[in-house]
Formats: C-alpha cells, structure tokens, sequence
C-alpha cells in the first residue's frame, strides 16, 4: 500500500508538471500572433506601442489582485519584484535598443538564443538535468530560426552595429534568465504578473515620452493595440509564469522555437508574407527538434498511460 501511495504521488506530480508545461506553451502559441498584430498597429512607436499593450495586460489580470486585498503583496521577495518587472520591461527596452542600432534580421537572430539559453541555463536548477537531446532539441530549433529570420540568404555582421548586436545578447540573456530564475519563486502567485505588466507600461511611457513623437492610433489599430495587450504582450505573461514555475523548463525552451515558425505561418496565411523553401526546412527542424527534446516527456505520458490502465 505504501509503494502504490508513493507511486501514485509521483504520477500526479507529474500529471501537474505536464499540465503546467502545457500551459507555459500556450504562451509560445500567444507569442506567433505578435508580428500578425504589430503590423496592424501601424506606425505606432515602440515604446508607445509597449505601454499602451502592457497597460491593457495589466488591467486584464487587476481584478484578481484586488479581489485578494492585497493578501498577495504581504511578505513578497524584493527579488520577485525585481525580477518580474526586470524581465518584461528589460527584454523589450534591450529589443528596441537592438533594432535601433542594428539591422533586424541580426538583432532578431541574436535575440531569439533565448530558447537555447534557457535549456542551457536550466541546468543550474535543483533537480533538473541537462540531458544531450534536450540540448540537440534545442540547436535543431535554432537552425529551423536561422533559416526563418535569414530567408535562407543568411548573414553578415558588421562593425557599426556592435551596439545593437550587444543589445540583441542582453535581450536574449535578459528572458532567459528570467524565465529560469522565475522557478526560485513558485510561491509568488501567477496574479501578481498583472503589477509587473502595468510598472512595464509606466517605463515604456517614460521611455516613450524621453525617446518618441506620440502617434494617435486610428481605427483598426485600437482593435490590434487590445489583442496584442490580451494575447502575446499581456495574456502570454500570465500562463509563462506558470509554466516557468511548475513546468518543464527545458521542453519550454525547445517548444518556444515554434513562435517564429507559427508567426510566419499567420503572416503567410494573411497574406503578409510569401512561402519560401527556408519556411519548410524549419518546419521540419523545428518540429524535429521539440520531438527529440520532449522525447522523455513523451515517454512519462506513456507510463502514466499504462499504469492508469492497470
């Protein structure tokens, strides 16, 4: 009886982390509908853009917290604060610095190791092990990235843009170290994203106002601005914490490699971009990779599948 209520134990802790994992990839499904909606808000600035789709991030999650009269706030680490709004705000200030001082094909290559960086950084985690095919998942993935960002003519890095190459690098090692580090604090309630989004709106609004020329969105635009603020910079937050939290932070990393390839998909079903031989070679590499990475999740699934049927 002891062996079975141990076993049993187990199997559920890992029906909660496969449910958390799964979670933390819908994010990553969130986040392939960013270039669909960017592009629908016209020439909206950056920053501007950040703010005002944070704000609406924010605002979506507020209700939880005050329905919790603060409860939620009550001994809540400095670390967690910092780290939470230093990993939105942070990778979206390095992005833009990125794009501004380099070319955006490099910057966005440079900044997209953040999957692979999280894979890597996981095994600094308490009972997480780095394994060869978590890493090969994660490589393939980057491969399939290359070829997506690059167009299959690949690239050619050049001096003047070691600032924006510089800030592409701290973007990447921005989120990942957050989304790695966000596992030291499983305690801090998923709602408190929702104070991390609205301070990331109010530095967006400073930056936007030190840096920008404000451009009234028209029409359509205020529809884009409230799906990217409840979807891939908002609602996406929320279910990351989660997963990061309580899932497989290492499938999370390889899994995040389908948010390029999705995001050309939408683009090329919309209309908004062409199908290309580079978009089948990452399908396949990417797919490939995220197999090969969640190969022992698969096989746990498998197990929790025979030991129910027994």
């Amino acid at each position: 009886m002891v062996d079975q209520g141990v076993t049993g134990g187990l199997v559920e802790d890992q029906a909660r982390r496969l449910r958390a994992t799964g979670m933390g990839a819908a994010a990553v499904l969130l986040w392939a509908s960013l270039a669909l909606f960017t592009t629908s808000t016209g020439r909206i600035p950056p920053f501007q853009l950040t703010a005002m789709a944070f704000a609406v991030g924010g605002l979506l999650g507020l209700p939880r917290v005050l329905r919790g009269q603060g409860s939620v706030l009550r001994g809540l680490p400095a670390g967690a604060w910092a780290l939470g709004i230093g990993g939105l705000f942070g990778y979206h200030f390095f992005y833009f610095l990125a794009l501004r001082n380099a070319p955006a094909v490099d910057a966005g290559l440079i900044a997209y190791l953040w999957p692979l960086l999280i894979v890597v950084f996981s095994a600094l985690l308490p009972g997480e092990r780095l394994r060869w095919w978590h890493t090969a998942g994660a490589l393939l993935g980057l491969a399939g990235t290359f070829l997506l960002v690059t167009g299959g003519q690949g690239v050619h890095f050049k001096g003047e843009y070691l600032l924006g190459y510089g800030s592409a690098g701290v973007c990447a090692l921005v989120w990942s170290a957050y989304s790695v580090a966000n596992r030291r604090y499983p305690q801090v309630p998923t709602d408190l994203v929702a104070l991390f989004c609205l301070a990331t709106a109010l530095l967006a609004a400073v930056c936007h106002v030190l840096f920008e020329t404000t451009v009234r969105p028209e029409g359509w635009q205020w529809a884009a601005v409230l799906a990217l603020g409840l979807g891939p910079v908002g609602g996406a937050f929320y279910v990351w914490d989660h997963g990061t939290k309580h899932g497989d932070i290492r499938l999370l990393g390889t899994l995040s490699y389908f948010a390029p390839l999705l995001s050309t998909g939408l683009l090329v079903a919309t209309g908004r971009a062409d199908a290309s031989w580079p978009v089948a070679v990452a399908c396949v590499l990417i797919t490939g990779g995220a197999l090969l990475a969640s190969a022992e999740a698969l096989r746990a699934a498998r197990r929790r599948a025979r030991t129910g049927d027994g």
